[in-house]
């Protein structure tokens, strides 16, 4: 996901400057007019006076084909939320919910104001991740390059000289000449197989199997499997939360909120609670089939539940497990930093170590010679 500077005209004619995360131009420019939809309700501009001036100052010529879309649709009797649904993924699905609820409780202004807090704040704790995790991918990918160089174009250039102390080479200096031998013999077909091997495995992993399997594997990995259930337990708590404020019952706002689990493993396990809360159970009850998000949050939910305080508990649990997500973010980063450089510079000391062995042995051998 990349970072966008964009240049904003405030209504008192002051241009002020914010970064916005997405994954293209258009998100961009999307999530901004949601913004700025919200903002002109609660001016008190008219609905279809506020998507006519959206639509006027939109940039992408997609987002005004659908912003004329949406104003065509409402002028021929179609509701608000039934001209954004019908835009398909264009908009989430948890924004024209919103959109519905605003209009069955007549506070519209109030309800998409709640969402854009709630995409702020989701899209601030992705920002946090990718900047912790920015240092020890590129430590990783240094390593990486300095134990490629030195394998495949170093070594080779050694072994001219150490073919000159005949067979009687250290240990460590045989493994990595062999390794580095084998590498530059094979690298026309080597490195092929490799850039065919990671396109599939990427291509693998965008198909819901593969998708399945790898959110699996990244559960039981320590620290991060217990980050992702956090980072889940918040996002669907602050999503349903969410839904609730506006109005939309417990099933529909759970059916809804289902969908911010971008875990397919979690979301797996989480496909039987619709049902159980459509019989008659206890959300708390059914969220325990699940069997993944925390004791605590439980107990907070459970608490909230029975004291008819579901949604003020629900914000407090996005707000704790927001907080814990942090913590084991930084404990995260923390050790893995050490790790990489321990890993990665004992490979490369192997390697150099390999090097200069050969020639500290010449040098120590070299007086006995000539006695």
């Amino acid at each position: 996901m990349a970072e966008f500077v964009c240049r904003l005209g405030t209504p008192g004619g002051e241009i002020v400057t914010r970064t916005v995360e997405a994954v293209a131009a258009n998100e961009v420019r999307t999530r901004l007019e949601r913004e700025g939809f919200a903002a002109l309700l609660r001016a008190g501009i008219p609905i279809l006076q506020a998507i006519t001036m959206l639509r006027r100052r939109a940039t992408s010529a997609r987002l005004r084909t659908v912003l004329a879309e949406i104003e065509e649709a409402i002028r021929g009797g179609s509701a608000l939320s039934q001209a954004f649904a019908a835009q398909g993924a264009t908009f989430p699905r948890i924004y024209t919910a919103s959109i519905l609820a605003g209009e069955r409780s007549g506070a519209l202004d109030e309800v998409l104001s709640r969402y854009v807090n709630y995409m702020r704040r989701s899209v601030g704790l992705r920002r946090k991740i990718r900047g912790a995790l920015a240092y020890p991918t590129f430590l990783l990918m240094a390593s990486l390059g300095m134990v490629v160089f030195l394998t495949v174009y170093v070594v080779p250039r050694m072994s001219g000289l150490f073919a000159g102390f005949g067979g009687n080479l250290p240990l460590p200096t045989q493994i990595v000449m062999g390794i580095s031998g084998w590498l530059t013999a094979n690298i026309f077909w080597v490195a092929p197989l490799v850039i065919v091997g990671s396109v599939a495995t990427v291509i693998w992993s965008r198909t819901p199997p593969g998708r399945l399997t790898i959110d699996a594997l990244m559960l039981k990995i320590p620290l991060v499997g217990k980050l992702l259930v956090q980072m889940t337990t918040a996002q669907a708590a602050r999503s349903l939360a969410t839904l609730l404020a506006g109005g939309i019952t417990l099933v529909e706002s759970w059916e809804i909120a289902a969908e911010s689990i971008t875990n397919m493993e979690l979301r797996r396990r989480s496909a039987g609670i619709l049902p159980l809360i459509r019989e008659g159970r206890s959300f708390t009850e059914s969220l325990e089939t699940a069997a993944w998000m925390p004791e605590l949050a439980m107990d907070m939910v459970g608490i909230g539940e029975r004291s008819g305080s579901l949604r003020e508990m629900l914000d407090e649990v996005a707000t704790f497990y927001d907080a814990e997500a942090e913590v084991k973010l930084e404990q995260l980063t923390t050790t893995l930093e050490p790790a990489i450089l321990v890993v990665m510079g004992g490979i490369v000391v192997l390697i150099l170590l390999a090097i200069y062995l050969p020639i500290i042995q010449s040098i120590s051998n070299g007086p006995m010679l000539g006695r």
